[in-house]
């Protein structure tokens, strides 16, 4: 019989009341592909089409990746995401419908769309970064990206990209 005063002898089964004795603060509801990391941001990832056998990125371009999204954030204080993938048709509507997705941000987003085999890069800013960020500012970061595409480095070519429109974002 457990009276629930005693720890389990396996630390990962203990209850989760405790933790180094410090009152934790409840989990916020997480959507499917959503992890709370350690400084309390949220980290998203969200598929929009089954995964491919073969994925673009190796998990130290994804880390790369990842952390230039977090740095240009902050510093620009703007949302920043990527969408790799085809864009369709109209690549700039299809865009544009990607950059709404990120709901309650969009406004303060920009978003680097980007489709490899149409060789299109799609920069789609929100109704407060577009104020922050001038298309010439875009129109260079789009030429640092094309590039590096061209050498065949789209993670670098991404990170570079995402750099130089933090670096033109006006405070």
């Amino acid at each position: 019989m457990a009276t629930g005063d005693e720890q389990h002898r396996d630390p990962a089964r203990r209850a989760d009341s405790q933790h180094d004795g410090y009152p934790q603060p409840p989990a916020p509801s997480q959507a499917p592909g959503e992890a709370v990391v350690g400084t309390g941001r949220i980290s998203a990832a969200r598929q929009i089409k089954p995964v491919l056998r073969t994925l673009p990125f190796t998990r130290s371009q994804l880390a790369t990746l990842d952390d230039a999204l977090v740095r240009t954030s902050r510093s620009a204080r703007l949302h920043f995401g990527i969408y790799l993938g085809d864009l369709g048709e109209d690549t700039r509507t299809r865009a544009e419908q990607i950059h709404d997705l990120m709901g309650a941000w969009a406004d303060d987003a920009v978003l680097v769309a980007v489709s490899p085999g149409q060789r299109v890069i799609e920069v789609v800013t929100g109704s407060k970064a577009a104020h922050r960020l001038p298309d010439q500012g875009c129109k260079l970061a789009v030429e640092s990206m094309v590039s590096s595409f061209k050498e065949g480095d789209l993670a670098g070519g991404l990170t570079s990209g995402l750099r130089m429109l933090a670096d033109h974002t006006d405070s």
